[in-house]
């Protein structure tokens, strides 16, 4: 069945579906409603007042009535009550609405009940003299766009279910040992619940579905677990690297350096994720692993998501091995294709004994003497996929650093079957950040301040959520602030604009200018979010604060507080949402990452930690992580069994590999390498 087979559907309507990426009827299908009206069961005034829209049994006082305002505009009103409360429905345009009430006394009526002017109304209410068609039922309300009615997509969805034909994918025993509902059955009322209890039922079974396949595909995919891989002996150097340092290791950080070189040293492979706060010190436990990997005579790879991050890699790594005889080099695609050659042969040849990367060294013509550890510095923008490609590339140890705390569980579920690594302690000595939620008329005082501390010798960041000025979103854009706080507040201070349009090398010139001490505010997107350390900035102010996550503005506000001066971040933010001030206080009120994760997930559900527009991964419908632990833990469980027992080979799952075979294509034609 095709979108053009749809009564009604014509070439217009497709257009708008495609606007909500709805290209198929399986597509359709699978939008699935973002919440109920419940029609069923009609309510009193009372219980109804100042709520959702309810229905109500009412008996009407008055005759219909259509009064005239000219331009075409009317009001057509009607008094009714449910015996204790009265109360004005009111249409605004609909004179048609007349006819229904032709030798009527009662109606149900389906609306929010208000009060205006102390006057009890409901506007543009829907009306039925019996429960049945749209009043008395639960009814699906659909996320639509412009040119799209609720109307639309129940009745293109609804010829859908019955002309397609579902196909039960998940074996029996799975079936009945965690009593689903058949799949089937749970598509039809998703959309078109008959009860409360049977919607219930619907949705956990094809949140079962989403977490069954993605643990599936992940565990047959990229688990390493029990797989041989090198065994690397602990080298003195190690030691010796370690008390040269010209400072102590947190007790957190000589943990994990313990957990690393144990896994090193055992002969499976490691399959280990590294998660610290911002400005916790991975880099320098992804040192000494690499440093013990090539004192067994080994090369290591530093995967990281940009350009700015891995030049700062490659230069930190340089700096540490300095008389230690290691061979550091650094792959990235503004190099010159002469230079690119250059660095591939001598990857190839052994003669580059660490390679610090973007997702140039992914590509096919990259090839090692002797590859033995991969790092990846994740921030959110591998996936497991892209992992995959480079570990390939050897039988080799893997460490994921991740700068975004996330609960356990669900690390576990974003990076795959691997162990973790906790830097749950931040360097001695390191200062809180100061931070400040404020309105727009706070401005003047804002910039006032970064003068004072650029007067002092210090530099700030200006960060905003867009580059140029949109005439859809009342926002600032960074172009825009660069020339206005440049013409009123910084004449006589160097300035710098950074964004993700400009193109790498002018980016590094800028970066280069502020790290230098030479720019003393940049201004910039959310490019810097990722990569940058410069100790001497000690103040971020960001605008539109409201636009961005929880852990994104705890990521922007990590590239303050690196140095020894007291930090600050101000977050400007005339947001009324009340959302909006919930989490303004949860960013004034904190510092630690894995409580602002927490937040985060509470606030806005899990599907931006596991989607796949950031991590290669598909973006689930219907699951949220943070509430739907016990499902994935025994999940987890189920996909273990079923391949140490190798059931995919059996008759009775047939049909459940066909369906992750179309998964993994499915999941695989998202991959985006950044």
């Amino acid at each position: 069945m095709k979108l053009q087979d749809i009564k009604g559907l014509g070439p217009k309507k497709k257009e708008y579906l495609n606007n909500l990426h709805i290209t198929s009827v399986k597509d359709l299908i699978y939008h699935y409603p973002f919440r109920y009206e419940d029609r069923r069961n009609p309510k009193t005034i009372e219980e109804a007042y100042g709520k959702e829209d309810a229905l109500l049994h009412l008996s009407l006082l008055s005759s219909p009535s259509t009064r005239y305002l000219g331009g075409n505009k009317n009001i057509t009103t009607i008094r009714a009550t449910d015996g204790k409360y009265k109360i004005e429905l009111v249409w605004f345009n609909q004179p048609y609405i007349l006819n229904n009430f032709k030798n009527v006394e009662k109606v149900y009526v389906f609306g929010k009940v208000e009060n205006y002017k102390g006057q009890l109304k409901i506007t543009n209410p829907i009306i039925s003299k019996t429960l049945g068609n749209e009043l008395g039922k639960i009814v699906p309300v659909y996320n639509v766009t412009k040119g799209l009615t609720q109307n639309d997509l129940r009745n293109f969805i609804g010829q859908s279910l019955q002309k397609m034909k579902f196909k039960e994918n998940l074996p029996k025993d799975i079936l009945e040992s965690n009593n689903l509902m058949d799949y089937r059955e749970a598509i039809i009322n998703i959309h078109f619940p008959n009860s409360m209890s049977l919607l219930q039922k619907a949705i956990e079974r094809l949140k079962f579905q989403e977490l069954f396949l993605y643990q599936l595909y992940l565990d047959m995919n990229f688990s390493q677990i029990n797989k041989e891989g090198i065994s690397f002996k602990i080298v003195p150097e190690v030691d010796e690297f370690i008390n040269k340092l010209p400072f102590e290791l947190t007790s957190a950080q000589e943990r994990v350096v313990g957990e690393i070189l144990e896994d090193m040293k055992s002969p499976f492979i490691m399959n280990r994720l590294l998660q610290g706060d911002v400005g916790s010190g991975k880099t320098i436990v992804a040192a000494i692993a690499i440093l013990n990997a090539y004192y067994n005579g080994y090369q290591s790879v530093l995967m990281a998501p940009t350009e700015i991050l891995a030049t700062q890699h490659y230069e930190d790594l340089r700096d540490m091995f300095l008389g230690y005889g290691i061979r550091v080099g650094i792959l990235k695609g503004s190099l010159s294709k002469g230079k690119k050659e250059k660095i591939v042969e001598d990857i190839k040849n052994g003669n580059i004994d660490v390679v610090v990367s973007t997702h140039a060294v992914l590509e096919d013509n990259v090839t090692f003497e002797n590859i033995g550890l991969v790092i990846t510095d994740e921030q959110h923008r591998f996936g497991v996929k892209q992992r995959a490609i480079l570990t390939g590339k050897g039988n080799v140890d893997t460490l994921v650093m991740s700068a975004t705390p996330i609960p356990r569980t669900l690390a576990l579920a974003k990076y795959g079957s691997l162990d973790i690594s906790i830097i749950d302690e931040l360097p001695k000595g390191r200062k809180n950040i100061e931070t400040y939620a404020v309105g727009m008329d706070y401005e003047k005082r804002i910039m006032n301040f970064l003068i004072k501390h650029v007067n002092e010798g210090r530099q700030c960041y200006i960060v905003c959520p867009l580059i140029e000025e949109s005439e859809n979103l009342n926002l600032t854009s960074v172009e825009e602030l660069y020339e206005r706080l440049n013409e009123t507040y910084f004449r006589n201070i160097k300035t710098g604009l950074i964004h993700g349009a400009l193109n790498p090398k002018h980016k590094d010139e800028i970066m280069e200018s502020f790290i230098k001490n030479e720019t003393k505010i940049l201004f910039s997107t959310t490019v810097i979010e990722v990569g940058v350390n410069v100790p001497n900035a000690n103040t971020m102010v960001i605008y539109n604060a409201d636009r961005f996550g929880l852990s994104q503005l705890h990521q922007l506000r990590g590239r303050v507080g690196r140095g020894n001066y007291q930090s600050y971040c101000i977050l400007l933010n005339d947001s009324k949402s009340q959302i909006a001030r919930q989490r303004m206080r949860i960013m004034e009120s904190t510092n630690d990452g894995f409580i602002i994760a927490k937040k985060d997930l509470e606030l806005r559900g899990s599907g931006d930690v596991i989607g796949f527009r950031q991590s290669g991964e598909e973006q689930f419908k219907l699951v949220n992580l943070f509430e739907d632990i016990e499902m994935l833990n025994k999940i987890q469980s189920i996909t273990r069994d079923i391949l140490d027992n190798n059931k995919l080979e059996s008759v009775e799952y047939r049909s459940l590999k066909d369906e992750l075979n179309s998964y993994s294509k499915d999941i695989e034609s998202q991959i985006i390498f950044n």
